[in-house]
């Protein structure tokens, strides 16, 4: 019973901390306008690949993103600061640009099968903060714990986390023709002001975060 509250905790923690970074239903109309060239069946090809190729990023950042940190002498709360930066920063324009300003940035950008990583699974998905929560969730790994069974159960708990955040933003890309359409216009734009807002909060936590981790930073 036990074992089992350990991997549910382990599921929950990772989905729930990095749905709202990624925040695939803020995304789907950004993704809409990125491949309104694009046929159905284009599109929910790209829908697959951008799930796929964001899962295998979120993996490596959670298993060996710290080891390579540590490599380069790369701190935590430095990856924090500049995540954080570049996150309120892209959040910033698009809360200041909306829905407008962004279908004509993305009018002149066609978008194709091959086009699946970049931009579209970095940075519009996967970006600095998600791959900084996902590097900082493998470096928390439980100390306490010599159970292998449970230290196993645990791993696979937020390795299905990832997965199912990775399908979550399947399903939004993969209908975000629908998505758009029940908001309209004018719901799509305040969706994406909503989205960019929310970003940039959580842009300045993870700056936050990062600059009261720093040795001789006062936190209170």
């Amino acid at each position: 019973m036990n074992s089992l509250y350990e991997v549910l905790n382990s599921f929950l923690l990772v989905y729930a901390a990095l749905f709202p970074i990624i925040n695939p239903i803020g995304g789907a109309p950004i993704f809409l306008g990125f491949t309104r060239h694009c046929t159905d069946k284009e599109r929910h090809l790209l829908a697959r690949r951008v799930a796929f190729n964001g899962f295998l990023l979120l993996l490596g950042s959670l298993l060996a993103g710290s080891h390579v940190l540590e490599f380069f002498g790369i701190t935590l709360p430095v990856l924090r600061i500049a995540g954080g930066l570049v996150v309120t920063s892209f959040a910033w324009n698009l809360l200041q640009r909306g829905q407008e300003a962004d279908d004509s940035d993305n009018a002149s950008k066609v978008v194709g099968p091959n086009d699946a990583f970049y931009p579209l699974t970095m940075p519009l998905t996967i970006g600095p903060g998600s791959m900084s929560v996902a590097i900082t969730l493998g470096s928390q790994r439980p100390k306490g714990i010599t159970d292998l069974a449970m230290l196993a159960g645990v791993g696979g708990g937020a390795i299905a986390g990832l997965f199912a955040v990775m399908l979550t933003v399947y399903l939004c890309y993969r209908f975000a023709e629908r998505i758009v359409s029940a908001l309209g216009e004018n719901g799509a734009n305040v969706l994406i002001r909503l989205s960019a807002f929310i970003l940039v909060c959580i842009g300045i936590q993870i700056l936050w975060n990062g600059i009261s981790s720093l040795p001789g930073i006062p936190t209170h």
